[in-house]
C-alpha cells in the first residue's frame, strides 16, 4: 500500500490564490479555440463566445461546474486486461516515452534518426520491464511517411506489448485511424470505451489558446468515449510569466479550459489533469526538464489538481543531460521523489535522453530501476507486533546474529528491494566482474532482456485488420497530397 501524500509546497491558502487567479484569467482574458462546432457548444453551455476571434470567455460558475461533471478515476486496460494502469485510485503508474524524433546511443555519444526497428525493439523493452505500466514507442521512425507516422506506431503499439500504451495522434484524421486500430486490438468500439488501452491528450499552445489539430483529436477520443488528458507546457519566462506562482497560474487555467470543452462534449467524462509547466535555462534560452523549479512546480501542480479532486500527471523524473551521468541522476532521482511523494498518479515521461534531445534505451531501463526505488520509498513499511519482532530479539539476545532465524526468512523479501542494477557490490568483486558503471551495465541489459522477452501475438485476424487500416491511412495521405 502506497504512502499517502506527504510532500508539499503550498499552503491551502495558495493553492487557492493560485486557482482563483487561474479562475480570474479565464473570465476576462479567455482561451482561444479555432473549432466552430466546439465554439457552438461552448455557447450553448453558457460561455461567452467572439466567433470572429475566436475567443471563449469562462464565468467561474460553468469552470468549476464542468469539473464537478468530470470523471475523476479511471483504468488504463492491456491487451492483457490483468495489466492495468489505475488514475485516481492511489496508485502510481510510469509510462515509457510515447516518442522521441531523435535516437540515442549514450555509450558512443550519437545520435540519428529513430526507425521503425528502432521502436519495437523500445516496446518490446517496455512490455518486458517490471515497472513500466504504460508502454510508449520511444520512437517517433523516420522511415515511414510522416502523414502517418502516428498510425504506424499506434499500430506497432498493439502488436508488440499487451500493457496498457501511450501514443501521439498529430491530427484528427489519423486520430481516427488509430482509434480503429485500438478498436480491432480490444474487440470492438464498445470494449475499447469499456476497457481504453490508452488516453487522449491534447496540449494546449500557451498563452491560453488550443491548436485547431488538437481540437480534432480531442473530438474523434471523446466521440470513442476514451478519457483524455490536457496537459499544457507553459515556460516560465517566456510562454509563461518568470515567477513559477503565475506560471502556475497559467498552467491551471488552460487545463481548466480543456475540462470545460471536453465536459461539454461529452458530459462525465474521465480528464486526467497533466501539469506539466517548466523554466527555460536563462543561459542558454532552452526548456529545462531537469531544473530544481521543475520538481517545486510538479509537486505544486499535484496540490491544485488533487484539490479539485483529478488524478494528475506530472513531467518528474526527467534531466536536461544527454546522457546517463551524475547529473542525470541527481535531477532525474529527486524531481522523480518529489512527484512521487506529492501523490500524483502518473510520471512521464521515462527513457528520454536530456530536455526532449532524443530517446535512449540504457536510459529506460536506469529509469526502470529509478522507479522500482521509489516505488519501495512510497510503500513506507508495516509496525505491528509482528514486524516490531521483540520476541525475537529476545530470544537471539545480545551478540546473536539473525541471519538464521525463521522470522528473517518470513519477512525479508517484503521488507528488503532486490535491485537489477544498482552495484552492492565490495570493491574487488565489482572490479572482477569488468568494473562497470551504469550506464555500461543498462546496455549491456537492453538486448539481453529484449531476446529473453516474449510478447503473446495479436491474432491472425487481428493483425490482417490492422495492417489493412495502416494501408488505408497511407494511401489515403498520399491521395491528399497528390490533390
Amino acid at each position: 500500500m502506497a504512502m499517502p501524500s506527504c510532500l508539499q509546497v503550498l499552503s491551502p491558502s495558495e493553492v487557492e490564490a493560485i486557482q482563483s487567479a487561474s479562475h480570474r484569467l479565464l473570465a476576462i482574458t479567455g482561451v482561444k479555440v479555432p473549432h466552430a462546432d466546439i465554439l457552438d457548444r461552448l455557447a450553448d453551455a453558457g460561455a461567452e463566445v467572439d466567433r470572429a476571434r475566436q475567443r471563449v470567455r469562462f464565468q467561474e460558475g460553468l469552470v468549476l461546474d464542468s469539473v464537478a461533471r468530470a470523471g475523476k478515476g479511471y483504468t488504463l486496460y492491456g491487451r492483457d486486461r490483468q495489466k492495468q494502469a489505475r488514475f485516481g485510485q492511489g496508485y502510481s503508474n510510469f509510462l515509457s516515452s510515447a516518442g522521441q524524433f531523435a535516437w540515442v546511443d549514450p555509450v558512443a555519444k550519437t545520435r540519428r534518426e529513430p526507425t521503425v526497428a528502432d521502436a519495437v525493439q523500445a516496446i518490446h523493452l517496455g512490455d518486458a520491464l517490471s515497472e513500466i505500466d504504460i508502454v510508449g514507442s520511444m520512437a517517433i521512425p523516420t522511415d515511414v511517411p510522416p502523414g502517418v507516422r502516428d498510425v504506424v506506431v499506434n499500430a506497432l503499439l498493439v502488436q508488440h506489448t499487451t500493457k496498457p500504451i501511450a501514443g501521439w495522434s498529430f491530427s484528427g484524421t489519423t486520430a481516427r485511424y488509430v482509434l480503429d486500430i485500438l478498436a480491432v486490438a480490444a474487440g470492438g468500439g464498445d470494449e475499447l470505451a469499456r476497457y481504453p488501452m490508452c488516453e487522449g491528450f491534447v496540449e494546449p499552445i500557451s498563452p491560453l489558446q488550443f491548436p485547431p489539430e488538437g481540437l480534432d483529436i480531442l473530438v474523434e477520443f471523446v466521440k470513442a468515449g476514451l478519457p483524455v488528458g490536457f496537459g499544457p507546457m507553459v515556460m516560465a519566462m517566456a510562454t509563461g510569466p518568470a515567477t513559477l506562482a503565475g506560471t502556475l497560474a497559467l498552467e491551471n487555467a488552460e487545463i481548466l479550459a480543456g475540462v470545460v470543452i471536453a465536459q461539454v462534449l461529452n458530459p462525465g467524462l474521465p480528464v486526467t489533469y497533466w501539469g506539466i509547466p517548466h523554466i527555460i535555462a536563462p543561459a542558454t534560452g532552452l526548456i529545462s526538464l531537469g531544473s530544481a523549479e521543475q520538481g517545486l512546480m510538479a509537486v505544486a501542480m499535484t496540490q491544485i489538481g488533487k484539490a479539485y479532486g483529478f488524478p494528475v500527471g506530472i513531467n518528474v523524473g526527467l534531466t536536461d543531460a544527454k546522457i546517463p551521468d551524475a547529473q542525470a541522476g541527481l535531477e532525474k532521482g529527486m524531481t522523480l521523489l518529489m512527484g512521487a511523494l506529492a501523490g500524483a498518479d502518473i510520471f512521464g515521461h521515462m527513457g528520454i535522453a536530456g530536455a526532449d534531445q532524443g530517446a535512449s534505451l540504457p536510459q529506460l531501463v536506469i529509469d526502470n530501476e529509478m522507479a522500482a526505488y521509489v516505488r519501495r520509498i512510497t510503500k513506507g513499511f508495516e509496525v505491528n507486533a509482528e514486524t516490531l519482532a521483540v520476541e525475537v530479539v529476545e530470544r537471539v539476545g545480545i551478540g546473536g546474529n539473525f541471519l538464521a532465524e525463521p522470522h528473517t526468512v518470513a519477512h525479508f523479501r517484503r521488507e528488503v528491494m532486490f535491485p537489477k542494477l544498482l552495484d552492492r557490490c565490495d570493491w574487488d568483486t565489482w572490479l572482477t566482474r569488468g568494473g562497470q558503471d551504469m550506464l555500461a551495465r543498462a546496455a549491456a541489459c537492453v538486448d539481453g532482456w529484449v531476446a529473453g522477452h516474449q510478447v503473446k501475438p495479436l491474432a491472425e485476424y487481428q493483425r490482417r485488420e490492422i495492417e489493412t487500416i495502416v494501408a488505408d491511412a497511407t494511401a489515403r495521405l498520399a491521395r491528399e497530397r497528390g490533390g
